[in-house]
């Protein structure tokens, strides 16, 4: 979930549970309590993990720098919650789908960087803050073919949304990108591990997925995985942990 500090609120956009939702999953929100044991807990009911986007920015003292003057609001309490839930998922190998700050919240969690900044910090940027319809395609993407995202979209390239001032600069460990826009920035990336699913796009899906098949495509594949996850891959890390 998210933080509204003016009213002291946890809330999410209903896109986000709309969307797993249709795609055949259950939707269950997390509210932002970062304590290690709460997350421990919750995570273990789960078959999946989605990473929604934010208002808010990374601190970017987590990733080693100092705050740009572009830099917007940074929330403690959601920077700690993504980041002890993305440990967790890491020990897990449970599936994972990350959005927007989502994506950025992984790639930091891996010893990625970010750049605080498009506009000002990344030469010959196109615009990546469309404002609204906010579902309304602003640019297109070029995949990888063979990736994840490449393969369920069917083609080299797709065009997406796009609400961001932030983009990864330097990629995390274990995370390759797969999409990127016309001036570079990075707008999907996979962890090449074969034995668990990690996909994060830094455009918003959970916009307009009743409209654009890529969208959908992206929420029923993460819904497969989690079912998958359910079915055979929780048993292998609760035996491989029991052993250990």
């Amino acid at each position: 979930m998210r933080i509204e500090l003016e009213t002291n609120r946890f809330y999410l956009a209903r896109y986000y549970s709309e969307a797993v939702e249709a795609a055949g999953g259950l939707p269950l929100h997390i509210p932002l309590i970062p304590r290690p044991e709460f997350i421990r807990g919750v995570l273990a009911e789960l078959d999946g993990l989605l990473l929604p986007g934010s208002d808010s920015d990374i601190d970017p003292l987590r990733y080693g720098q100092e705050p740009h003057p572009k830099l917007g609001h940074v929330h403690p309490e959601k920077d700690e919650t993504d980041l002890l839930a993305l440990a967790e998922v890491e020990r897990s190998a449970m599936p994972l789908f990350a959005i927007c700050f989502g994506v950025q919240s992984l790639n930091v969690s891996r010893g990625g960087t970010l750049i605080q900044d498009i506009g000002s910090q990344h030469e010959n940027a196109i615009k990546h803050e469309q404002g609204t319809p906010r579902d309304r395609h602003s640019h297109r993407v070029r995949l990888v073919e063979d990736s994840i995202v490449g393969q369920l979209a069917g083609l080299e390239s797709a065009p997406v949304n796009s609400h961001h001032h932030q983009a990864i600069e330097k990629l995390g460990r274990e995370l390759v990108a797969t999409a990127w826009a016309s001036d570079g920035i990075v707008e999907a990336v996979e962890d090449p591990r074969g034995d668990r699913f990690v996909v994060g796009v830094q455009w918003h899906p959970e916009l307009g997925w009743e409209r654009d098949s890529l969208s959908l495509a992206l929420f029923k594949r993460f819904i497969d995985e989690a079912r998958s996850y359910a079915e055979t891959g929780r048993r292998e890390y609760e035996t491989a942990s029991a052993g250990n």
